[in-house]
């Protein structure tokens, strides 16, 4: 394992004892068990109004179609009562058969009113809930790209990736469909009762008395659906959390044969969500089953009374044929609230998680008024007595005491066992962490004054195994910067001694690479992260182990390629392969966390300390 791996894996884990992985599951969805056990409501939801607000104008219209289209619908209850009393009485003569056609073309009109509102309901609130949780995506990715390294050492990326996809798609069913079904159907409870008040305030009173026996079971079983699908939610975070792990190192479990197991535990992840997830299904069937059995039931006798109130002469068929009507409408009403809200308390659960995600603050953040490096960029480091310690492990310091001055254009290699703090010197001076104590220069300004951004753009990085991304070469170049023109592309990739096994490839530049380019050698990756870091134009290079993985040829045109970068910049050189940092004006010796020597080669070698044994491991007496 290289020095920048085992130290960015620090944690009480590797001091103590890693747990198994079963027990990490069993951690992780005990610590979100207990934050799900702080909420019970569905106030989460509310993190989506200024998103709603944000396009009021769909959601205006979209109100206004809904209000329509509920109009519509309890006025083909009048409509039904006017041509139930006329048929009636032309039934007794009282009105010529021929005068209930109008009353049809009236139910035929309000028949149209509803499927045009409907229609425009459904487009407006369906584009508002896409263009919402667009608008959410984006802004939760946003925010997760400022999150530091410490955020992603307590959680898994596959983890993030769950919240960002899956519990974001839960909170879309319910703003495009869910809430306005919701909504709809509680306007339209709202008023058919008004309407059933009206045409039998008897008869309503009854209907008034089952509301208290649907709403028990409702919230009942819909708080336990709400805890049951955050449960489901975690379970299945972790679960694609070991999936990511395992893929991203698929030949790593390949060449151990592992798949089976990998396969295994993916699968208990799995069906350990699946079995939640039907204890919530049964839940809301059995919530479900009680509303609608209360409800209809309920109606039903209602309804029996009313039939022999009309047969009596208290009220004409019209108004009972009405009241059926609207009763039908509230009991099927309640019975979609008590669905819908099962889909409320679900995207609560997911809306919550996406909310302690949207919560999470990056430990290195900008101050309010952040210090501007000055201009030009000299490339200048200084490092002070800086004492620090990864999360988790406080008592073994990366850094302890550790100081160290850079001067603009000078070539420092930092050199040491592994462990001796090298790779946390670069993590520093990117600004990744912060020291526990003493300070980091950046041409004379404390980086913890200035904007990380601005910090971080005077530096450009080359680490041991530089990460590309999918698409093409070209693509990976710019990403140093992304305005280079098509010249300055060609003249890094000179540089990097890359031209030549690009310009072979099948369409040249613009071939993709793969997924981190893994179609490209260890040796073509490093030309190409150099020609990256080269494109970049920043006064300081830092090297991480930039040659320690290739073979000779390779390492020789790498190394090449290197010199060329170094030409004008500030840089520090981490190395193993004392060859590599030959060169350097002066050579750092790291162990435990200090400067314990510093010099040439020949001056180190000639003291006789530990850079000495370390040449003469490397080189024999020949150092």
């Amino acid at each position: 394992m290289s020095e920048s791996a085992a130290e960015s894996s620090g944690s009480e884990a590797s001091v103590h004892g890693r747990p198994s992985a079963g027990q990490s599951l069993a951690n992780n969805l005990s610590e979100a068990a207990d934050r799900r056990e702080k909420s019970r409501n569905v106030g989460a939801l509310r993190r989506l109004k200024p998103f709603i607000l944000a396009h009021w104008g769909d959601a205006l219209l979209s109100a206004v179609f809904l209000v329509g289209s509920t109009s519509a619908t309890l006025g083909l209850s009048g409509a039904v009562r006017l041509l139930v009393d006329n048929l009636t009485r032309a039934q007794q003569g009282a009105v010529a058969a021929g005068a209930v056609d109008r009353w049809f073309l009236l139910i035929g009109a309000v028949a149209l009113g509803l499927g045009l509102a409907t229609a425009g309901r459904y487009f407006f609130i369906t584009k508002l809930g896409e263009r919402v949780v667009a608008d959410l995506r984006k802004a939760t990715y946003a925010h997760i790209l400022t999150l530091d390294p410490i955020y992603f050492l307590k959680t898994r990326t596959g983890e993030v990736l769950s919240r960002l996809t899956t519990d974001i798609q839960i909170v879309e069913n319910l703003v495009a469909s869910s809430i306005s079904v919701a909504v709809r159907n509680l306007l339209t409870l709202i008023g058919a009762v008004i309407l059933m008040m009206i045409v039998s305030p008897h008869l309503t009173g009854l209907v008034l008395l089952l509301i208290p026996a649907v709403l028990v079971p409702l919230f009942l079983f819909g708080r336990k659906v709400r805890q049951l699908t955050a449960s489901t939610q975690d379970q299945f975070a972790a679960a694609v959390g070991y999936a990511g792990e395992s893929l991203d190192a698929l030949e790593t479990v390949q060449a151990f044969g592992r798949e089976r197991s990998a396969a295994g535990r993916f699968g208990e992840a799995v069906e350990a969500a699946f079995r939640i997830s039907l204890r919530r299904m049964s839940a809301r069937a059995v919530m479900t089953a009680l509303v609608i059995v209360l409800v209809f039931g309920g109606v039903v006798g209602i309804f029996w009374l009313g039939v022999h109130s009309a047969i009596s002469g208290a009220m004409s068929w019209g108004a009972l044929f009405q009241f059926a009507f609207l009763s039908v409408m509230a009991a099927g009403s309640v019975g979609a609230l008590g669905e819908t809200w099962g889909d409320v308390q679900k995207a609560s659960g997911a809306m919550e998680r996406i909310g302690e995600l949207l919560d999470a603050r990056p430990g290195v953040a900008a101050p309010a008024s952040p210090v501007a490096l000055p201009e030009p960029a000299r490339g200048e480091i200084a490092i002070e007595n800086v004492t620090f310690a990864y999360p988790g492990r406080p008592e073994l310091p990366a850094l302890n005491g550790f100081s160290l001055q850079v001067r603009p254009g000078e070539r420092v290699a930092l050199v040491g066992p592994s462990g001796a703090g090298k790779s946390t010197v670069l993590r520093l001076l990117l600004r990744f962490y912060d020291p526990q104590g003493g300070r980091v220069l950046l041409d004379g300004v404390d980086v913890r004054d200035a904007d990380p951004a601005q910090v971080r753009s005077r530096m450009a990085l080359v680490a041991q195994d530089s990460a590309l991304f999918s698409g093409s070469a070209s693509d990976n170049i710019r990403f140093g910067r992304e305005e280079a023109t098509d010249d300055e592309v060609r003249a890094a990739l000179r540089a990097a001694q890359a031209e030549p096994f690009l310009d072979a490839l099948p369409q040249g530049l613009e071939t993709a690479v793969g997924e981190r380019a893994r179609s490209l050698s260890g040796g073509q990756r490093q030309r190409l992260a150099i020609a990256r870091a080269l494109i970049r134009r920043s006064p300081i290079l830092l090297l991480d182990e930039a040659t320690s993985a290739l073979d000779a040829e390779n390492e020789r045109l790498v190394q090449r390629a290197l010199d060329e970068a170094m030409e004008g910049r500030t840089t520090l050189v981490i190395a193993h392969r004392l060859a590599t940092v030959l060169k350097a004006d002066r050579i750092v010796v790291l162990d435990e966390g200090r400067v314990v020597e510093q010099g040439s080669h020949a001056e180190l070698v000639a003291r006789g300390g530990l850079y000495s044994r370390l040449a003469a491991l490397q080189f024999g007496q020949a150092a």
